[in-house]
């Protein structure tokens, strides 16, 4: 079934739906991920669309491997737009890590196409929640502040901000947050410059930071970096979230009714 498109249309998005008309397997969900999910698109930003297909059984059965994830990359209304969707297996393997980034796709706000099974799979979601969600942030941080060193561009300095309030607000509230202007909010700790960041670059998606009117410096960002590491390390610490999911049962069930819906009567 396709979602209300009030939200898409909040975020600057137009209808997506026609997007996935053609999709080659039963389409469980599709939801928009990326800058648009984090509140902080450009003019110019590429829509990600990510979600969940279900493989037919015959795939299953043959001798062949059949392929996990579907991506589609194309033109829309003048944006680039893509598609990577993984079969339900696949995508509850990875739920079952401490994988923040598919968390954020199941319970994105953003949903271009939902189902009951969507709906079930987003109901499990606290109790696929573990301190160790605490790593996949802090690992991808780093990752995005090496980005921003060797470009100076402000999209991987925002996604280095984003990533580690997601963090440090998982932690502590047990609630997925991927939407950055929110988690200003949330996080007392967040940096008071980061809405101008964000305003910053809605200009142009590949900005950078000394565009920005009073950009923090050097040393300012590297402290301020530096200390929400620290407050991510100490939530980690004292977090209530536990060591392991808890609903890997109730997870592997529903992969099983799932494909077992579509065995013929």
């Amino acid at each position: 079934m396709t979602a209300s498109a009030a939200p898409l249309a909040a975020a600057g998005l137009p209808d997506l739906a026609p997007l996935l008309t053609d999709h080659p397997h039963v389409l469980l969900f599709a939801t928009v991920s990326g800058a648009h999910l984090y509140g902080f698109p450009s003019r110019d930003s590429d829509v990600d669309l990510r979600g969940v297909h279900l493989l037919p059984v015959s795939a299953l059965l043959g001798l062949d491997r059949p392929a996990e994830t579907h991506a589609r990359t194309w033109d829309h209304d003048g944006l680039e737009s893509d598609l990577v969707t993984h079969d339900l297996a696949k995508f509850a393997r990875l739920l079952l890590r401490p994988n923040g980034y598919v968390l954020e796709q199941l319970l994105s706000p953003l949903v271009v196409h939902s189902s009951p099974t969507h709906a079930e799979l987003a109901d499990l979601a606290p109790g696929l929640l573990t301190r160790h969600h605490a790593r996949h942030y802090r690992g991808f941080a780093r990752t995005q502040l090496r980005l921003f060193e060797r470009t100076g561009q402000l999209k991987p300095l925002l996604y280095t901000f984003r990533v580690l309030l997601t963090g440090i607000h998982l932690m502590r509230a047990q609630e997925v947050l991927a939407h950055l202007p929110s988690l200003t909010q949330a996080v007392g700790e967040a940096p008071g410059y980061l809405p101008d960041l964000v305003a910053a670059k809605e200009t142009a998606e590949h900005g950078l930071l000394s565009q920005a009117d009073g950009a923090p410096g050097a040393e300012r960002l590297a402290a301020d970096v530096a200390a929400l590491h620290a407050v991510l390390d100490r939530a980690e610490l004292e977090t209530a979230l536990p060591e392991r999911p808890t609903v890997r049962a109730q997870v592997e069930e529903l992969v099983v009714g799932a494909r077992v819906a579509l065995l013929p009567p």
